[in-house]
């Protein structure tokens, strides 16, 4: 067993890795030769044999009663976020969909006075303003093409789809549930819902060549497991701020690989854009620390 002053001690470079991990989402997915909705599905569906043999290693539990369909409603939501998102590198730049998808922190705010009546720290709710004419001006890129916009109106549905998954997940009662055997039923209830909308659409689940079948278990094992994951993990150890705040280097480090790897330079709004969108996301969680 390794010590907790140890863990202590490993949590940051963890949370360096994990945040580098997540990053390289958008960028693998450019390389996944599959549709998008398909991406998206084996996302969820690969999530389970990845972490189906550690859950039953370490014996943990499974929701069950309220548990199980509150996971299970979160898979809904968290599939609908892959879809919307995945998706959305279609139509726009990376640099883009991973601003707006990252505005999710918004709709969590918004939702949680909405449905919970939980009070907006004032220095959050500019955060809030801030973060929305950033996203205005992102959205007016059309630089990459006529459709950016249909694009980034799907990154922002990804947004608020993954806003709900957090929120859904706040109403579990974890007394004798592990995060993994939670994770494995949400991702399971991912992969279902995303499953006929492959179908029906027409969008090929298999058949893909080596090279695709590749990057889809990079998707997974790297950004899913290594990123969100080792996140989590790291909740333990690092106070949930610092975890929030790193999460805002996604965006950078993403579009910064898109430049090196895809040659993809985004327009002047979507940098001026996410540079607005990153200070008020700042601004909201600043303002909840207080």
């Amino acid at each position: 067993m390794v010590p907790d002053d140890t863990r202590g001690r490993l949590a940051l470079p963890a949370l360096a890795v994990a945040v580098a991990a997540v990053s390289s989402a958008a960028i693998i997915i450019r390389l996944t030769d599959a549709p998008a909705i398909s991406v998206a599905f084996w996302r969820c569906a690969l999530g389970v044999l990845f972490l189906a043999p550690a859950a039953f290693f370490r014996r943990e539990g499974f929701p069950r009663g309220r548990n199980m369909y509150i996971a299970a409603a979160s898979g809904v939501a968290l599939g609908a976020h892959f879809g919307f998102w995945v998706s959305s590198l279609d139509y726009t730049s990376v640099a883009a969909s991973v601003v707006l998808v990252t505005s999710a922190p918004i709709f969590v705010a918004f939702l949680s006075y909405v449905f919970l009546g939980e009070r907006t720290p004032r220095l959050s709710f500019l955060g809030i303003l801030v973060a929305l004419v950033g996203t205005v001006a992102i959205a007016a890129d059309d630089s990459v093409g006529s459709a950016a916009l249909f694009g980034n109106m799907l990154a922002l549905a990804g947004a608020a789809t993954f806003a709900v998954y957090v929120l859904t997940g706040r109403f579990s009662r974890t007394g004798g549930v592990g995060f993994l055997g939670y994770s494995i039923v949400a991702y399971t209830a991912g992969a279902a819902t995303l499953l006929p909308v492959a179908v029906f659409s027409g969008a090929d689940l298999w058949g893909y060549s080596a090279e695709t079948w590749f990057w889809l278990f990079m998707l997974t094992l790297g950004p899913q497991i290594l990123g969100h994951t080792v996140m989590n993990w790291a909740l333990a150890y690092l106070d949930a701020s610092i975890i929030s705040g790193a999460v805002l280097a996604e965006p950078v480090v993403s579009a910064i690989l898109a430049w090196l790897i895809l040659a993809e330079t985004p327009g002047k709004p979507t940098i001026l854009g996410g540079v607005v969108v990153l200070f008020g996301l700042f601004l909201l969680l600043r303002g909840y620390r207080k």
